[in-house]
């Protein structure tokens, strides 16, 4: 089935997760607000909320849809016996942020929500502004780059290991484990893929249980510590399967969601060189052009409940143990709350109010770092390049299909470069 006809068969013709939709989502989006905000597909039983006022009351009510979807996800079908066999020599899944309700997921983010106050998020920014200035330096020369390669993912990886504490040397190994994690998460993966995946995946968790280990004995001035010397109900520490799954969970949100929103902005500015004029005139609008970014990339598109008890939502019945997804990118996009919501304004009043880090108690743990990482880049990338134009043809951009997130698979630019603290041109 062709992307049009996504959009005019019927709704049961296929499925709101196939990759039709997930490779070009917003147009279909706009047809679930319109026909059926809240929609029950016929060939998975899940039900999938597309409008910004139903997605927000999902996404609050955690006591009747639970986060507690992992282990539905974990027991879905036959599992191939060499997965099983390759997570026999790693540690088991242990629900603790993403995947928990309170009052678990209340204890286990207290034990990461001081690395991640205002406070010591603004005591980043000398250290993000020059990661940014030392990553277009090492572009200035070829006045060309892969963006998502050589920068989008660079600077939120970059920060997230120092964070964490652990070398930089390592990066290609944390790059490698994120893209394993990110290809779990997207429901498409082969059974060779998925395979190679959980072997990545005990390799990330046997490189970060020695890291654990030595932190007990050596404490530093990093997550990893903190985490190692942090007491679950101020009783018992916690248990590596429980602290690795902490990590895993940081070191994908820390990378992949601002990894993506930073790609899609430089892509919007060559989009619309009328608001990245807006943004030359006046550098102050970039706080509100990272919101912008944020509702329109949506980087994590779409995110999964568990309906704990029969309910309804809108006029369809929801009974316990349904399966929910709440699409982000969707309510993010709603007509009802964004007039034009397909048009990026640098001046958008209400940009903010997007649904781009979650809401309620799961609202993402690192949204002031992501907001920090994103208003750097983005004043760094205005006040060193010029001529920002695409080195392909646009057709060939191509997003990652994944369930749950999106994001560019690689944007090829070519620019011009200014000399640090050069005025731009007038």
């Amino acid at each position: 089935m062709s992307t049009q006809d996504v959009l005019t068969q019927p709704l049961d013709a296929t499925t709101p997760l196939s990759p039709e939709v997930l490779a070009c989502p917003h147009a279909y989006n706009a047809r679930l607000r319109r026909e059926a905000p809240v929609y029950r597909c016929p060939h998975t039983g899940i039900v999938f909320v597309s409008d910004y006022a139903t997605v927000r009351t999902v996404a609050k009510d955690h006591r009747t849809f639970s986060n507690r979807f992992g282990q539905a996800m974990r027991s879905e079908g036959e599992v191939d016996p060499r997965i099983v066999e390759a997570q026999k020599t790693g540690y088991p899944p242990v629900d603790t942020m993403l995947t928990q309700d309170p009052p678990l997921h209340r204890r286990y983010r207290g034990m990461v929500n001081q690395a991640f106050t205002a406070r010591r998020v603004s005591t980043l920014e000398p250290y993000i502004e020059a990661l940014c200035h030392e990553l277009i330096d090492g572009m200035a020369d070829a006045g060309r780059c892969e963006f998502v390669a050589d920068f989008a993912e660079r600077v939120p990886m970059t920060v997230i290991a120092d964070q964490l504490g652990v070398p930089l040397s390592d990066y290609e190994l944390f790059k490698r484990w994120s893209d394993a994690f990110v290809a779990q998460l997207s429901r498409l993966a082969t059974p060779d893929e998925e395979l190679e995946a959980v072997k990545l995946i005990v390799e990330f968790q046997h490189y970060f249980a020695d890291k654990l280990e030595a932190r007990r004995t050596d404490p530093k001035d990093d997550i990893i510590s903190d985490i190692v010397h942090a007491r679950l109900d101020d009783e018992r520490p916690l248990e590596v399967a429980e602290m690795l799954s902490i990590l895993q969970q940081l070191l994908v949100a820390g990378n992949e969601t601002t990894t993506h929103s930073i790609a899609e902005g430089v892509l919007l500015w060559i989009r619309h060189p009328d608001q990245l004029a807006l943004l030359r005139e006046d550098p102050d609008r970039v706080e509100n052009f990272t919101e912008e970014v944020l509702r329109l990339a949506s980087p994590t598109a779409n995110m999964w409940r568990l309906a704990t008890a029969d309910t309804r939502l809108g006029d369809v019945d929801v009974p316990a143990g349904t399966m929910v997804q709440i699409r982000f990118s969707s309510a993010n996009r709603d007509e009802a709350v964004f007039p034009e919501p397909d048009r990026l304004d640098v001046t958008r009043d209400n940009a903010r109010s997007h649904l781009a880090f979650g809401h309620g108690v799961h609202m993402c743990i690192g949204a002031s770092l992501a907001r920090k990482e994103m208003n750097v880049a983005f004043r760094v990338l205005l006040e060193r390049l010029d001529d920002l134009a695409l080195d392909c043809d646009e057709a060939e951009l191509t997003y990652a299909p994944n369930v749950l997130l999106r994001g560019l698979s690689a944007l090829p630019l070519r620019f011009t470069v200014r000399p640090r603290g050069q005025s731009a041109p007038a």
